[in-house]
């Protein structure tokens, strides 16, 4: 090929000329713009060709007909030469921040005309691919230096900088920017857009910005971005990619190379370490950007490998695997460089053997794509028919690509689709015809996957579901076919979610660990997902707790072990991610699953506190006891959720257990605050303490998340009132500070989270009262001002911890003020206007409401409380409303014939609420509906529409039942 000479002599076109009248009109309309003799046959040619196929070429000509003409006079490498020098110099001409606009301006004409000039070289004959995308490549490398050129020079004038040299700003400044990707490997395509990385040097950046040097930093890279994408009616100048660089969703575009090396070295992924592979410093302080990739070649180029690379490299063969074959290519609206056969495919090829092997042979280490397949063959990975055949394919289809791009201008890489488009397209690309452009692109296309699939074989017994493709860049069709088959009715979206896993973008999927056991049992957790109700909920589920895991190593190693443990995970993901949340703050609770009590029959709830102790031992410090109860705690309400879940026990039951480990909780946290009150403060003589439960505890009604409504009580020697320790207290101060310390040990959050909430506002004056009551106190306030609302809820008091003699005097207290003689019709219409208040006050969230909605449990609750009121049923205190509904039907407290329906109503009600504070975060709001479905699953019912049915059927039951009892209670005596 000949480098010398104007480049209207050295032309041979490669369009195919068959010019339309059309333009042949067009090029009469600037004919007179050139000066004679200088519009030869071949560059008459070549000009129609631009006028019929290019529009962005076209009105680049029309616009300066003149621009044209200088340029086909010279030799296009010396045209390209000073079109370089010049868009490199333009960022000289900026004096302050004001002149970045003519700055831009340059850039831009610059722009156009090389873009043309490389356009007229490429379809002109003149130039070979590598001669192309070296031009593009140097002047993308121009275009940067000179816009940081700018921008540094008005942030010096402004004082935001100070350079050693003002007319060399970047020279030794620290901050540089790294080319990735095709420019890195100067094989820039025409319409590209570039990757850009951009770091500073912490040390030498303080002595340019400052203390505050990153955010100047990150202005600048803005102000980059700005400067050379921003179109306008120039055009642009190249399109910015920041994307690649460290953890882009959660990072400046700015970043520090102490941040860098940290990020690298520790969470870097295999991408990463391919998109490295290109990288080049492009602009700003060369030397620093040397210096720093040099420093990281360890991180690119490993000498061995750990098990997590190999797994990840033979999981990349899998997913080549999974996308090969699937029917032929057709070439209407073929995707040259990420379909079949096509540009990605050769560059995959070169850079994951670049991977495998560059660490032990340096040779393999090339940014360019054809010059690592040479490599490749003086290696011997490969033999000289692949080299060439993918050199081949590689040239012919970069050239396609770029004559796609030359139309309009366009990042695009997508053949026309119309059949008149494609043929007059296969003309631009120097066919006679568009038969003999398909039988090229699809020859090539062809060995380009016979040298793939050799290279990526699936091993034996892979199915298609184990090859699923993630990579870094757009969504594979096969995969997102492959992910609906699985189950996934959202595919797409659940392409994307499992892709961000892939690169990394939740932090606890970052570190090897994490990385082997996600490659290795991705496939099977897919499949456990999809065998759950809903898939895709299943999956948003989990990746929310991806996001919340500090890191998610433990558990998939544990998940991949197990086969039980993924399937019982995958049911935790669909049914509750309250439960999932948990076992990503705790892997080992899965470990409970397995132990062979998981299966056996509910324990009884007192059979729970031995158990308790147990897993929380004997620790050393107070801050380890109280992390040691939350793991207890934690793991305990876990096997019960998971219980529930696995159908093992009955909402009833778990209500029953959730109850036992609160229990067990308050007794064990009392006694160790106690015990560490007396070391400081001593013990009150005949002193004694113990805790009063109220609402679902003391029904023993607990629901997962349920609060704890607890009163704190005591008693003492009145004569002898002073604690006996080092610092003594008055029993009335000890005692609400003890109090005081058992609230904070259930509430107070540690780095294991918090045990429960706890509501104090049931003790007697409420909050204006102490944190804890004295018996006489207690027995006083309700016998002379309790409300009757407070007499109804000492219905469902027990105490669940502490002295056993003043527990006998609590409850001897509560069952005397219950069993006081009151007209059974008083307290009904008391009841009566209580629920009418708190409707007043409160209202209800809708029919989902089953606490407050009428007919729910609120009223159930309250016919039952106003019940054992009236009929001073002292025997039935602390139990659930529908026990108490059925005692009262056998007593004759309310109609025989209403009991069962009430309590079969409350029971209904009940488990759904279970299941509610379970598999929701908010009961106010309307349940989605793929929870409904979950919730409707569990009780026994086809859907969600059955659900709400079945809810609204007993509800008003409910108020029909309810209405006929007020009736008969208020009734006058016949």
């Amino acid at each position: 090929m000949r480098i010398d000479g104007a480049l209207r002599e050295r032309l041979q076109p490669r369009i195919h000329p068959t010019p339309s009248p059309l333009a042949e009109a067009r090029l009469a309309e600037i004919e007179a713009a050139f000066a004679p003799g200088l519009l030869t046959p071949p560059l008459r040619t070549l000009l129609l060709g631009l006028a019929d196929h290019s529009p962005f070429l076209w009105q680049a000509i029309v616009r300066a007909p003149e621009r044209l003409a200088a340029l086909v006079t010279q030799p296009p490498e010396a045209a390209s030469a000073a079109l370089i020098a010049r868009q490199r110099a333009a960022g000289a001409a900026c004096a302050t921040d004001r002149d970045l606009v003519e700055v831009g301006r340059r850039l831009r004409i610059n722009r156009t005309e090389h873009a043309l000039l490389v356009a007229l070289a490429d379809l002109g004959g003149c130039w070979d691919l590598d001669a192309v995308t070296a031009a593009l490549s140097d002047f993308a490398d121009a275009s940067v230096t000179a816009a940081l050129d700018a921008l540094m020079r008005g942030a010096t004038a402004a004082g935001r900088l100070r350079p050693g040299d003002p007319d060399a700003p970047a020279r030794g400044s620290g901050l540089f920017v790294l080319g990735l990707g095709k420019l890195g490997g100067r094989e820039l395509n025409y319409s590209s857009d570039i990757d850009l990385v951009i770091f500073y040097d912490p040390e030498r950046a303080a002595a340019l910005a400052g203390a505050e040097a990153k955010p100047v930093f990150v202005k600048l890279a803005q102000g980059l971005l700005k400067l050379l994408a921003e179109r306008n009616a120039d055009g642009y100048v190249h399109r910015v990619d920041y994307r690649l660089r460290p953890d882009p969703g959660s990072t400046a575009i700015a970043l520090s190379t102490a941040f860098a090396f940290d990020y690298y070295q520790s969470i870097g992924q295999d991408w990463e370490r391919a998109a490295f592979i290109k990288a080049r410093p492009i602009a700003g302080d060369i030397e620093a950007g040397e210096a720093f990739l040099a420093e990281l070649k360890p991180f690119i180029w490993r000498k061995h490998f750990d098990f997590a690379a190999i797994a990840e490299i033979h999981a990349l063969k899998r997913q080549i695997h999974a996308v090969r074959g699937y029917g032929e290519i057709a070439v209407a609206g073929h995707d040259i460089k990420i379909g079949r056969g096509g540009i990605r495919e050769i560059e995959f090829f070169a850079q994951t053997q670049q991977l495998v092997f560059g660490g032990r042979q340096p040779l393999l280490r090339g940014r360019r794509t054809v010059e690592t397949l040479g490599g490749l063959v003086e290696a011997g990975w490969i033999d000289a028919r692949a080299r060439d055949e993918l050199t081949d394919a590689y040239t012919f289809l970069r050239t396609v690509e770029h004559r796609v791009q030359m139309v309009r201008d366009e990042q695009t890489q997508r053949l026309p689709t119309e059949p008149e488009a494609l043929a007059a397209f296969a003309q631009f690309c120097g066919f006679a015809s568009r038969a003999a452009f398909d039988a090229a692109l699809l020859g090539h296309a062809a060995r380009v996957q016979a040298h793939y699939g050799l290279l990526f074989e699936a091993g034996p017994g892979e199915g298609p579901e184990d090859g699923l493709v993630f990579g870094p860049s757009e969504a594979e069709a096969a995969t997102v076919a492959a992910l609906g088959r699985l189950g996934f009715r959202e595919a797409q979206r659940a392409y994307g979610i499992v892709q961000e896993w892939h690169l990394g973008h939740r932090p606890a999927l970052r570190g090897g660990r994490a990385r082997e056991a996600l490659i290795d049992i991705l496939p099977s957790l897919l499949r456990a997902l999809c065998g759950t109700p809903d898939p895709d909920g299943a999956l948003l589920t989990l990746d929310r707790a991806f996001a919340r895991m500090p890191a998610a190593a433990e558990l998939l190693s544990i998940l991949r072990s197990h086969e039980r443990l993924r399937l019982l995970f995958a049911d935790l993901l669909g049914a509750s991610p309250r439960l999932a949340d948990a076992v990503g703050l705790s892997p080992h609770i899965l470990d409970a699953v397995l132990e062979p009590d998981f299966v056996a029959p509910a324990p009884d709830p007192g059979d729970v506190r031995e158990p308790y102790r147990a897993l929380v031992g004997e620790p050393e410090t107070h801050e380890e006891f109280l992390d040691r109860c939350r793991d207890a705690t934690r793991r305990m309400t876990f096997v019960t959720g998971a219980r529930l879940v696995s159908g093992l026990i009955t909402p009833r039951q778990a209500g029953a257990a959730y109850t036992g480990i609160a229990e067990a909780t308050i007794g064990l946290v009392l006694e160790a605050e106690e015990r560490r009150f007396a070391r400081e403060h001593g013990r009150v003589p005949r002193g004694r303490c113990c805790v009063l439960a109220l609402g679902r505890l003391g029904s023993r009604q607990l629901a997962a998340s349920s609060d704890l409504d607890l009163v704190a009580l005591y008693d003492f020697d009145p004569e002898n009132r002073t604690s006996d320790g080092p610092r003594p207290l008055d029993a009335v101060v000890a005692y609400n500070r003890l109090a005081q310390r058992v609230h904070a040990a259930l509430t107070v959050p540690t780095r294991r989270g918090r045990l429960y909430a706890v509501d104090l506002r049931l003790r007697p004056y409420g909050s204006h009262s102490p944190p804890a009551v004295q018996l006489q106190s207690f027995v006083t306030y309700y016998r002379d001002d309790a409300e009757p609302w407070e007499h109804m809820a000492l219905t469902r008091a027990r105490v669940v911890a502490g002295d056993a003699g003043l527990r006998a005097a609590v409850e001897a207290a509560i069952a005397e003020r219950i069993a006081q003689p009151r007209d059974p019709g008083t307290v009904c219409a008391e009841a009566g206007t209580m629920r009418a208040l708190v409707a007043r006050e409160r209202g209800f969230a809708g029919p989902h409401d089953l606490k407050l909605a009428p007919g729910g449990m609120f009223d159930l609750d309250f016919l039952a409380q106003a019940i054992v009121l009236g009929a001073g049923a002292a025997d039935c205190t602390g139990l659930d409303g529908a026990t108490v509904l059925r005692r009262a039907g056998a007593r004759g407290l309310i109609p025989a014939e209403c009991a069962e329906p009430l309590a079969e109503t409350y029971d209904v009600l009940d488990a759904a609420y279970h299941w509610q504070r379970l598999v929701l975060d908010d009961l106010t709001k309307p349940p989605p509906e793929n929870a409904a479905r979950r919730i409707a699953r569990a009780m026994g019912l086809p859907d969600a529409g059955a659900l709400a049915a079945e809810l609204r059927r007993h509800r008003r039951t409910s108020l029909s039942l309810l209405a006929r009892i007020k009736a008969s209670v208020t009734a006058p005596p016949r």
